[in-house]
């Protein structure tokens, strides 16, 4: 046996790797189902221009994405997405919901729309800040 260090990995040795602890995260956890849900808003032409991606297990909604076109910006489509990815959690039975920001980011859209700051990550990725937020929904 020889532990390789790999500088530029394949994506599948990432993937097989990923699936080796869902595995075993899905034989010990106390739920059975994690599925992705997502909204969009498309233009005329069909092209995606503002959205949210994320999860729902359990009684939670954790959103790993939301994005709106430059020139949507400031005119409270974030909101109404936001609204929309929380409504669907809901629906399906989420209590409450789990997202990041960076320093840069959105934390003042967050906050203003009901999060609070569990944690922050000072330092990421050298000066920068990570927020951890969470909404009961």
């Amino acid at each position: 046996m020889k532990i390789e260090t790999i500088e530029h990995p394949e994506q599948e040795l990432l993937d097989y790797l990923d699936k080796k602890i869902a595995d075993f995260n899905w034989a010990h956890w106390e739920v059975s189902e994690r599925l992705p849900l997502a909204v969009q808003l498309k233009n005329e032409q069909g092209e995606v221009i503002a959205g949210a991606a994320g999860r729902t297990f359990g009684d939670w909604l954790l959103i790993n994405t939301l994005w709106v076109s430059e020139t949507l910006r400031g005119k409270d489509i974030g909101r109404q997405i936001l609204a929309e990815i929380e409504l669907a959690g809901k629906n399906r039975g989420c209590k409450k919901c789990l997202l990041d920001t960076l320093n840069f980011q959105a934390m003042p859209f967050y906050q203003k729309n009901g999060y609070e700051t569990q944690w922050t990550q000072e330092g990421y990725p050298k000066t920068g800040c990570k927020y951890f937020m969470v909404k009961a929904l």
